[in-house]
């Protein structure tokens, strides 16, 4: 059956790195590569040895994914950034534990002759004649390998090595083979075995040079019994020189990563069916007593670790049968049940909790950055200096920004309240009057989360527990988040300087005091926040007034049906400024060739013009593009190029070449392209990774423009993201899957009578007796629930057991699973 991968990475801090800079610092950054092609650059953290990223990427992966390697580095103003050392990880390191890999790993050192990248293309045959035995080993050709010389190409040649002899392909003779990374030879090399043992076949590919020694480029070897009973016949990856990878002991420091990778099949729809509508029915009549439902058991069972992933998952399966806002009602009065005491309401990380944060981050992308982003590009533009604490107030620094001589203590504060009460005016204007802009399916979540609330403590000294409910998430959950780190909410493309960064803590802490309506003021050891005080308590009655006009929405479930995508078709995907260029301009040099211009991106069309407000507008439909792939910087000696394939009525291919500003927003618009681009067809399997210019391609340097691509297409690798189109039957998988991880505490639970055994209850002390309920009656309930579920769960074993060789079913593009 198909299968998908989806690696999961986070890359959280590292620790002890070396430094790299006079300062005696470092500006580290993190390369992340799949098969050594970049599909992430971090932030930059500028002037620190022991960075904080805290960034996160889901890649979609194509089926043959071998390795991931992570690259630090210190960046430098001028000249080239120095490389700091490397991790890298075998698909079979991180597939070791099913959990992943979460942990600290020594950085090692980076060797030339272990960065490697390509395959080469082979067809060995092993004869007997009067002579002996022969081999006959022909060298077609090499795809993608490693750029050594300054021109980012390489004169490749092959060397073949069998019995104690060798042989080599042509090098610098042939002009068909200098400066290409996509090397023709053609050749057969025969070589006859010597007395002795049977030998291995080792071909290794080699960068010719001129001056100096020739650069190592890869390797493949085949052991004696291989050629003896199926001699090899295809394409093969390169690999490094046989040595185990080099610890630095730790003298180069280490990165804290965590990776989960996640190999996938999805069934024929009809075959989730049964557990779909399981779960669906949980919310569509719950049942007073809901502690015997299909969800009610799956939250029992989910382990703390992969709440966030299973939250995501449900929410993504419930908004696309139209029934997200019932969902989080049905958690929502679970949670409300449990709850005695108001003030710990929400407070920890309950599949409640984290399936209302997912839900927000899933809808409410557009608006946080329609909020929040001018105010946040104000802060980072304006870098003024900004603290209240006088543990922390270095008056030098002031002294330094201002230019006005060295300030009092009393001085800094009074600018500093000044400017953060500022700052803070404007966050507070944006969200208290983006009522408008609210999502209506986030509007009706806040109304039937402040009517739960509030009917479950009525008190008159909890009046204040409704609006803290609905605050609590979207300004401690949301807004505060991404005040603090608008890297990760996508605000910014860059984490901010050491002083932007104080300036956005105090704020989010601002925020977070405004969103507890002001109820923690004065209680916590931060007394030097007291100056701001009047100004937040000022704030409170503004929000309270919001959060009313928030949850004056009418209807109580989406609109419109199940949806099979979170953004419609004809609503832009993505847009920003990049540079164009046709195929083939004529009397204009490569660089001038390439014209500034707006593009937006939907489902239906690649839009461009000269600015945002452009009124022609020339367009390529997106029904029409075969491929979406990455250029080579030789081609336009230019970095970060991408090329769009289209084919018109008549079956011509076109090409378009777009120029982006960085590696990151290359990914971006590559990813976006893609899955635009997902449901066509004819889509080609090979391209070429250059240009045809001077009557050839650079690539591979054939001299016919139709002449077949050189390099494969990489149309499965895509990013995760907010925007990713729901499926049903790919997000129910991913339910099937948490399941199996609970299989076992499933039937202990609530199928043996060890179900009472306090030994079993879970890590958070609320153990089956107090969740669920001892009663009779309930145990009766919750047995046949479980007992649903095991039946569903067998049933989709057999199902995938009985696909497992025929190659059905449809590749997952969902998440990957817990």
């Amino acid at each position: 059956m198909a299968k998908s991968s989806s690696l999961n990475i986070r890359v959280v801090e590292g620790r002890a790195l070396p430094a790299k800079d006079v300062s005696g610092s470092s500006d580290p950054y993190c390369l992340v590569k799949v098969d050594d092609e970049v599909v992430a650059r971090t932030a930059t953290i500028w002037r620190s040895l022991s960075p904080f990223w805290g960034e996160e990427y889901t890649v979609h992966l194509p089926l043959d994914f071998h390795h991931l390697a992570l690259y630090v580095l210190d960046e430098d103003t001028v000249g080239h950034d120095d490389v700091i050392g490397k991790i890298s990880l075998s698909k079979e390191a991180i597939t070791a534990d099913p959990r992943g890999i979460d942990s600290w790993i020594n950085l090692s050192p980076v060797h030339p002759d272990a960065e490697v990248q390509g395959e080469v293309c082979l067809a060995v045959q092993v004869q007997e004649d009067s002579r002996g035995r022969c081999l006959r080993c022909h060298v077609l050709q090499a795809r993608d390998l490693a750029p050594r010389d300054i021109s980012g190409t390489s004169d490749p040649f092959a060397r073949v090595f069998w019995g104690g002899q060798s042989a080599e392909t042509s090098v610098s003779r042939d002009r068909t083979i200098k400066k290409t990374r996509f090397p023709h030879w053609n050749e057969v090399l025969e070589l006859r075995a010597t007395p002795g043992a049977p030998s291995p076949l080792r071909v290794e590919l080699w960068d010719w040079d001129m001056v100096g020694k020739n650069d190592f480029l890869g390797m493949v070897e085949f052991p004696p019994q291989t050629l003896q009973q199926k001699p090899p016949s295809g394409w093969f990856r390169l690999l490094p020189l046989s040595s185990a990878e080099e610890d630095s002991g730790g003298s180069l420091g280490a990165l804290r990563l965590k990776v989960r990778l996640s190999e996938d099949r999805v069934l024929p729809s009809g075959r989730y069916q049964p557990l779909r509508a399981l779960l669906l029915d949980a919310v569509r009549a719950p049942a007073e007593e809901d502690t015997a439902s299909p969800l009610a058991v799956l939250e029992e069972v989910a382990s703390g670790d992969c709440r966030r992933d299973l939250a995501t998952t449900l929410v993504k399966l419930f908004l696309g049968q139209g029934l997200a806002g019932p969902l989080l009602g049905y958690l929502t009065r679970r949670e409300v049940a449990r709850t005695t005491d108001p003030n710990t309401l929400f407070r920890s990380n309950s599949l409640a909790s984290k399936s209302m944060e997912q839900f927000m981050k899933l809808v409410g992308m557009r608006y946080l950055h329609e909020v929040l982003k001018p105010v946040v590009s104000r802060i980072f533009e304006e870098k003024k200096y900004v603290e209240l604490d006088p543990c922390k107030m270095d008056l030098g620094r002031a002294r330094r920004i201002s230019f006005k001589g060295a300030p009092s203590e009393d001085q800094v504060r009074e600018s500093s309240l000044g400017l953060l009460t500022g700052y803070l005016g404007a966050i507070v204007d944006a969200i208290v009057g983006s009522v408008g802009c609210c999502p209506p399916a986030m509007r009706r979540a806040f109304k039937q989360l402040r009517v739960c609330v509030a009917e479950r403590f009525p008190q008159a000294e909890h009046q204040d527990v409704k609006y803290l409910a609905v605050s609590g998430f979207l300004f401690l959950r949301f807004f505060a988040p991404a005040i603090l780190t608008p890297k990760l909410f996508d605000l910014r493309d860059q984490h901010a300087d050491p002083q932007t960064s104080r300036s956005l803590l105090l704020l989010a802490k601002a925020v977070q005091s405004i969103g507890n309506l002001g109820q923690q003021l004065g209680q916590g050891k931060e007394l030097w926040m007291a100056p701001l005080h009047p100004f937040l308590l000022q704030s409170v009655s503004r929000v309270r007034a919001f959060l009313d006009q928030l949850v004056d929405v009418d209807g109580d479930e989406e609109a419109g049906g199940p949806a099979r995508a979170l953004v419609p078709p004809s609503v832009t995907l993505r847009e920003g400024y990049l540079q164009k260029r046709k195929e083939e301009p004529a009397g204009l040099a490569t660089r001038f060739a390439f014209k500034k211009r707006y593009f937006w991106l939907s489902g239906e069309e690649l839009a461009c013009a000269k600015g945002p407000e452009g009124q022609e507008r020339s367009s390529i439909p997106v029904s029409h593009i075969r491929a979406v792939e990455r250029v080579d910087e030789g081609a336009f000696q230019l970095p970060y190029v991408m090329q769009v394939v289209t084919q018109d009525g008549a079956g011509a291919l076109h090409t378009t070449y777009l120029q982006c500003k960085n590696v990151n927003e290359l990914n971006q618009w590559l990813s976006a392209l893609r899955k635009a681009s997902a449901p066509n067809q004819d889509k080609l399997a090979a391209c070429h990774p250059g240009a045809f210019r001077g009557g050839r391609w650079t690539c591979c340097l054939q001299a016919e423009r139709p002449a077949v691509g050189c390099s494969r297409t990489h149309s499965a690798i895509t990013l995760g993201d907010w925007s990713d189109p729901l499926d049903p039957d790919a997000e129910t998988q991913m339910v099937y899957r948490q399941l199996l991880l609970g299989r076992d505490q499933l039937r202990m639970k609530f199928l043996e009578d060890s179900s009472l055994d306090p030994d079993l209850e879970e890590d958070t002390g609320r153990g089956p007796s107090a969740t669920l309920g001892t009663c009779p009656e309930v145990l009766a309930q919750q047995r046949a629930a479980a007992a649903r579920l095991l039946e569903v769960l067998e049933d989709l074993d057999r199902a995938h057991q009985e696909f497992q060789g025929q190659g059905q079913g449809k590749v997952a593009p969902g998440p990957p699973a817990p």
